[in-house]
């Protein structure tokens, strides 16, 4: 048959070709038309050449590019690869520049700022992978802590414990068929990110005489890694809360025109030191200073102190994991999936996967590393033989799954501590599970689709337990607090309560930002600026609040008395409107981060959205520092396995980056009403796009 590709009523692509590198080079092609500019950037920050094509605002971006050496992994990764996935990943790279050479790539967003795509290399889709998941594992949760064993003691490392503060919501749940109407499998969920314009997902369809596979993927990146339904069998992913990259303080010296790192074995030459410049769009080109240690790169400090060299398995392997796309979009079972996913590397995920034989099963796919406990808690010496990688993997969790299974980033799923250190509370696991208990033994479409919606708090009961005991309050606070404590704790856009409890935590959160005994987190912390999201103290207080309440008094922390005073505040002035007037969708456009360009982002309609973070439905604010909603659900499914047709799934804009296409934005009030589109298959009902 001719490569074609054709279009479902939503725009959604759907490719059929004769051979799997065919279907790779449509794909390449269609990403490179319908999210050109999207993919573009990623590129560039692969690269490190962000300032370089927008501006000096890209600087700290290619720093870290440079200093982690995301594109020389790229480069080696992609060497490593067997000839197979070469050639597959080539013929992607291929159609994204064949879109290149047709004048396809004319985003409105280049001529707004100036620019111009490239053509790509083959190992590019590797740059852009890491780019999306370099730090989205822990590493930046160490900064954190050192910076609270430097500020407050080691002690009080604890107080701000991640079963507590997650920078991830995403939720994955299967139940067997045992349970379902159909009785066959069905699995659904919701993965939590960045919201970006254009989403971070793109729904697409891959069909050729080996496979034919419906998922969402990444732009810029071939295949289906983390979502798919292969028609015999389907998967989904959540971020296993692993702990799988390292830091160490790196002693470095100068001896003649020798660099050396103090190593385990004593002072030893640094294989890697050399400078690289980076070119700044209207601006003097800067220089870096690119230097790896045995560890790893150093991504923080140099010769002169505060060197950190940062290990993880895709630099110090050379893998990447890409040899399992293929054989994953070829699975038919969920051992097939199984199997596909044994020489995955990073990041760490929980997948589900079930096959239309109702087999289901719980798999934790990755490489985490075997060595000391302390390294998974801050940065640890370079020169301590206790804290290297001994060369050996941790064997990571698998299990059958008989009745139902839950992946919510909580620690059950991910491992324990086999695995991590901190994981998700537990709230949005316990509540999905409740919830398809109280759906009863014949789970459909209807009640999955249901589920991702809920919007109780999770956390309610410690903030009403604490409310509950307050006193020496004013009429108004005292009033304010009971018409709390009367409150269902349902995270409502059209609720006043739900704004006014936010209003009162968001106060309460400061107000023990501010406290004495944790002001002195607002010290310098001396690390790079792109890190200040995890290094920001109100947000940090925030997202560690459940803790700092349960702990914070033997800290030196006067809880009672924050949270009268936040009740004071609130009190004087209660908010007039609804949660959903301040919780608005903020969705990320790149152009909007360049400022100096005088470009203008593309924007969507006003937005309000029920959920938050600890809710099933997590649409995440930052309490104390803003209600808006610039993380949550990505993407929805739900994948059914007795007949595929039936499945359904939903993005938060659209498939098209073009903001004057219909489809920029066509499926956002229905992701925001929390309905799904159908999965559809049937070539008869879609249109074939001219070639």
């Amino acid at each position: 048959m001719p490569a074609e590709t054709f279009r479902d009523a939503w725009g959604i692509p759907h490719f059929r070709a004769d051979s799997a590198e065919e279907l790779a080079f449509l794909q390449g092609s269609n990403a490179a038309t319908d999210r050109s500019w999207q993919i573009e950037v990623e590129r560039w920050r692969s690269e490190g050449r962000t300032a370089e094509q927008l501006g000096a605002e890209g600087l700290l971006w290619d720093r870290f590019a440079r200093q982690s050496r995301i594109d020389d992994t790229a480069r080696r990764s992609f060497a490593t690869l067997d000839a197979e996935t070469q050639r597959w990943c080539t013929a992607y790279v291929d159609g994204v520049n064949q879109a290149l050479t047709d004048g396809r790539r004319d985003a409105q967003e280049f001529q707004d700022t100036g620019t111009a795509p490239a053509r790509w290399e083959p190992w590019t889709p590797l740059g852009v992978f890491l780019v999306q998941h370099i730090l989205f594992s822990t590493f930046p949760n160490k900064l954190w802590r050192d910076h609270v064993a430097a500020t407050l003691g080691t002690d009080a490392m604890g107080l701000f414990s991640i079963e507590a503060p997650v920078w991830a919501g995403s939720n994955a749940w299967a139940a067997a068929g045992s349970l379902t109407a159909s009785g066959f499998p069905v699995i659904a969920g919701d993965p939590h990110r960045l919201m970006e314009l254009p989403g971070v997902y793109q729904q697409v369809r891959l069909a050729c005489p080996e496979f034919d596979v419906v998922g969402l993927a990444f732009p810029g990146v071939p295949g289906l890694p983390h979502f798919g339904h292969t028609g015999t069998a389907a998967w989904a992913v959540t971020n296993a809360m692993a702990d799988y990259q390292d830091l160490y303080t790196e002693q470095l010296r100068h001896t003649g025109d020798t660099l050396q790192a103090l190593g385990p074995d004593g002072w030893e030459p640094v294989p890697v030191n050399h400078q690289e410049e980076i070119l700044v769009r209207g601006g003097a080109a800067e220089t870096v200073d690119v230097i790896e240690t045995a560890r790893g790169p150093v991504i923080s400090g140099g010769p002169d102190g505060g060197a950190l060299s940062l290990r993880t398995p895709s630099r110090s392997a050379g893998v990447l994991g890409f040899e399992c796309l293929l054989p994953l979009l070829r699975s038919r079972s969920a051992a097939g999936v199984e199997a596909a996913l044994g020489s995955w590397v990073e990041p760490v995920n929980c997948v589900l996967a079930a096959d239309s034989s109702r087999d289901v099963r719980h798999i934790v796919a990755g490489k985490v590393p075997v060595r000391n406990s302390e390294n998974r808690v801050r940065p640890v010496p370079a020169w301590s033989a206790d804290h290297q990688w001994t060369g050996g993997w941790v064997d990571l969790p698998r299990s059958a799954v008989d009745a139902l299974a839950v992946n919510a980033n909580d620690r059950d799923s991910g491992g324990g501590d086999r695995t991590g250190l901190e994981f998700a509370p537990v709230h949005r696991a316990r509540r999905i599970r409740q919830l398809l208990e109280e759906a009863g033994p014949a789970l459909d479409a209807d009640a999955m689709q249901r589920i991702q919606m809920d919007t109780l708090l999770g956390s309610w009961p410690t903030f009403r337990t604490l409310l509950d005991g307050l006193d020496l309050l004013s009429g108004p606070a005292d009033g304010l607090r009971l018409r709390l404590l009367g409150w269902d704790g349902q995270m409502d856009a059209d609720s006043n309560t739900a704004a006014t409890f936010s209003a009162w935590r968001s106060a309460l959160v400061l107000a023990l930002a501010q406290s004495p005994a944790l002001e002195p987190l607002t010290a310098p912390h001396g690390r790079s600026p792109l890190f200040a999201p995890w290094l920001h103290p109100a947000a940090r207080v925030g997202f560690a609040v459940e803790t700092i309440l349960a702990q914070g008094d033997q800290h030196g922390v006067v809880v009672g008395a924050a949270a009268r005073q936040a009740l004071e505040e609130v009190a004087a002035a209660p908010p007039a409107g609804t949660w959903g007037a301040s919780h608005i969708l903020l969705p990320l456009h790149a152009v909007s981060d360049y400022p100096s360009l005088g470009a203008v982002a593309p924007t969507v309609p006003l937005t309000s959205l029920s959920g938050d973070t600890n809710c099933v439905l997590s649409t995440e604010s930052l309490p104390g520092v803003t209600d808006g909603s610039f993380r949550g659900p990505v993407a929805r499914y739900v994948w059914d396995l007795s007949d595929r047709t039936k499945s359904r799934w939903i993005v938060p804009f659209g498939a098209s980056g073009d903001p004057d296409n219909h489809h920029f934005a066509s499926q956002l009030p229905h992701w925001a009403a929390g309905e799904l589109i159908p999965v559809v298959t049937d070539w008869d009902q879609l249109t074939k796009e001219k070639s």
